[in-house]
């Protein structure tokens, strides 16, 4: 009897093995044989699955993406959550989380000399904002109640904030062990929490 093969399983085992390799090793030394070897496939076996590394690198950025989307979102045990509990799932903490931050710097480190990743980016960027802006929505009960262009610019500079730390976690990790970067978010979003309310309270009095 012929084996049964899971080929949507073998797809993201490949594009999560990519996501390793492009951590470890950076892009352009992420060839496909390197992810096929890495994978435990021929080069034609996963050429079977993907046209390109490009196709790969796509994927890669998929399965992540849906990981943090899991992560942001699902039910947590032991009463509800709150934004810092859940934002903190971006970050660089654990070894999992590492590596994906080692594959977004490994990204953006290729976008601004081509054309095709140049709009996956705009893509990565706008899941993002649409992921945190939910979070924020879910948690802070306050949210609706300020200004679209007040959110906008807390969802920014919360992204901006959360990719500039996992990059500096990344590159200097004795730095920025997990307990550092979660104290630091926290204090981001005390301060962007303030700043926001205070500016309600002012545009209210006048």
């Amino acid at each position: 009897m012929p084996k049964i093969v899971d080929h949507a399983r073998r797809r993201d085992e490949i594009a999560h093995v990519a996501c390793q390799v492009v951590a470890r090793h950076g892009f352009e030394q992420a060839t496909v044989a390197r992810i096929a070897r890495a994978a435990g496939y021929t080069t034609g076996m996963v050429a079977h699955y993907y046209e390109s590394k490009q196709d790969i690198i796509l994927a890669a950025l998929r399965l992540i993406l849906l990981r943090i989307e899991v992560r942001l979102t699902h039910e947590r045990e032991g009463g509800e959550a709150n934004l810092l509990d859940v934002l903190s799932e971006a970050l660089a903490i654990d070894a999992q989380r590492f590596t994906e931050c080692a594959f977004w710097m490994a990204f953006w480190g290729q976008v601004s000399a081509d054309k095709k990743l140049k709009r996956l980016n705009v893509w990565v960027h706008r899941e993002y904002m649409r992921l945190f802006t939910r979070c924020f929505a879910e948690h802070w009960p306050e949210w609706l109640e300020w200004p679209q262009s007040t959110r906008d610019q807390v969802v920014r500079s919360v992204v901006t904030f959360i990719n500039g730390l996992s990059a500096s976690a990344v590159t200097s990790p004795s730095d920025w062990p997990a307990h550092l970067q979660v104290e630091q978010l926290r204090l981001q979003l005390e301060l962007l929490r303030q700043w926001a309310n205070t500016k309600r309270a002012r545009g209210a009095v006048k």
